[in-house]
């Protein structure tokens, strides 16, 4: 039907909006195999491929922002791994816009120099919960904008000579805010973290610290106006004696530096065991072979509620002597009449005694001896 003269002609939007919609639902770029890419790669994209993905996936939209691999089987990251494993292309940033890259339970073994090269704006990297046995010593290099390390329970089966790898990967992070080192069984702090001058916040947590020495105190302490790093030291076995005096001074005096300074708890000696190590005196943590205060004299290790629980042990025993007299008292009578009877008793057994006594002392009831055989009996008037 034709429109009316006079009339405009009615225009449907419906169309425009599919055509508009159409082009806003358009990714960017192709989502690679075996991943799920939400809304678009430019917001988030996620990689759960499982044990099959043995390698970081080669088509990665070069937009993407996240990059999340979980469970799968990378063992090895090889030089460049995220921008084509070509190490010496000239375009080996595959990936500029990438700022967040996690891969937690991968199975990671090994982590070669330059594993991570082509990743300039990376600021978060999480290698959480991987066995890690080898990490190259410029395994982070090429990483200026990396803020946040995440190596929580994955340095454990590296061996003693992880911690020195470790202190050589962490030394060109200049930028480097948060390092979670939390479960990796590390009997020391590294020291390159720290001298990271930007270094916020060092997750510590469930290691094998016993303690942390003057020279470990002192690089935690920064020259000029900036401050110094947030320890996070719970849940490691530490030795309440002598060598952690002053750990424990410097708690007491830059408390906010540890957040969890209430949770930290002596787990040696015997007398201090699960002892909060924040209620101690620090004039009372002595050496195991006999520590010695200013003055020379001997400091005990027992504490005030050890002391405590002296006062209370003997509070304990006055009562129970109280209780024991207040019977005594009660049952005077009967103590008396069982005195008197066992007085008795033994006059008449000592009575007994002293008469058999005369009575075998008498001469008169002395045996005669029997004369020898053969001789003679003779008497006083036989005139022999």
């Amino acid at each position: 039907m034709a429109p009316r003269a006079g009339q405009r002609g009615l225009w449907s939007p419906l169309p425009g909006l599919l055509l508009v919609a159409a082009a806003l639902s358009r990714p960017a770029a192709p989502c690679p195999f075996q991943c799920y890419c939400f809304g678009s790669p430019r917001l988030l994209l996620r990689c759960a491929s499982g044990a099959e993905l043995r390698q970081p996936p080669r088509d990665v939209p070069p937009d993407a922002r996240n990059l999340t691999i979980v469970g799968a089987n990378l063992t090895v990251l090889r030089a460049a791994a995220f921008a084509g494993g070509d190490e010496e292309a000239t375009d080996g940033v595959r990936l500029p816009l990438l700022t967040a890259l996690r891969l937690t339970h991968n199975n990671i073994e090994v982590v070669e120099d330059g594993a991570f090269d082509g990743l300039p704006s990376l600021a978060a990297l999480d290698l959480s919960h991987n066995p890690l046995r080898a990490l190259g010593a410029r395994a982070f290099r090429g990483l200026p904008a990396l803020h946040s390390l995440q190596l929580n329970h994955a340095l454990a089966r590296g061996g003693p000579g992880m911690l020195d790898a470790l202190d050589a990967a962490l030394t060109p992070l200049a930028e480097l805010r948060l390092l979670g080192l939390a479960g990796n069984a590390l009997s020391r702090l590294p020291p390159a973290a720290l001298r990271l001058p930007r270094l916020e916040q060092l997750d510590a947590r469930i290691n094998a610290l016993t303690g942390l020495g003057p020279d470990e105190l002192r690089a935690v302490e920064r020259d000029g106006d900036l401050p110094g790093p947030r320890l996070l030291l719970a849940d490691n076995p530490l030795i309440c004696g002598c060598t952690l005096r002053p750990l424990l001074a410097w708690l007491h005096n830059a408390t906010e530096r540890v957040p969890d300074a209430r949770r930290l708890r002596c787990a040696s000696p015997r007398a201090l065991l699960d002892r909060p190590l924040m209620d101690l005196d620090e004039a009372r943590l002595g050496c195991a072979d006999g520590d010695t205060n200013e003055r020379g004299e001997e400091v005990d290790v027992a504490g005030p509620e050890l002391e405590a629980s002296y006062v209370f042990f003997g509070l304990v025993l006055a009562l129970i002597g109280l209780i024991f007299l207040m019977v005594l008292y009660l049952n005077r009578r009967g103590i008396q009449r069982w005195m008197r009877n066992l007085r008795e008793a033994c006059r008449d057994q000592m009575e007994g005694y002293h008469y058999r006594y005369e009575q075998d002392a008498d001469p008169r009831r002395a045996p005669t001896p029997a004369a020898p055989s053969g001789s003679r009996a003779t008497s006083p008037g036989s005139g022999l």
